[in-house]
């Protein structure tokens, strides 16, 4: 399991068990993650944190790794 995939369960767990933890969470992501983990976020990062219903999926779909490395390797290649 990675990183991100145990603070998810974390976050996950704590919310399900903490009605006002779930609150901040779902208000501000950011501060809630950093008082539960103690993990400061980047001002760069966004999150968004929805609250997923029974009749309801969300699919995330990544950034493509090719696409950010070419987009990469162009930028260095003009300098």
């Amino acid at each position: 399991m990675t990183t991100e995939a145990i603070f998810q369960t974390q976050l996950i767990q704590k919310a399900w068990e903490d009605p006002s933890f779930k609150a901040k969470l779902l208000s501000d992501p950011k501060s809630a993650i950093k008082e539960v983990l103690g993990v400061w976020i980047p001002d760069h990062i966004q999150i968004k944190t929805v609250e997923e219903q029974s009749n309801e999926l969300y699919l995330v779909i990544p950034p493509n790794p090719s696409g950010v490395i070419k987009s990469e390797a162009k930028e260095k290649a003009i300098w």
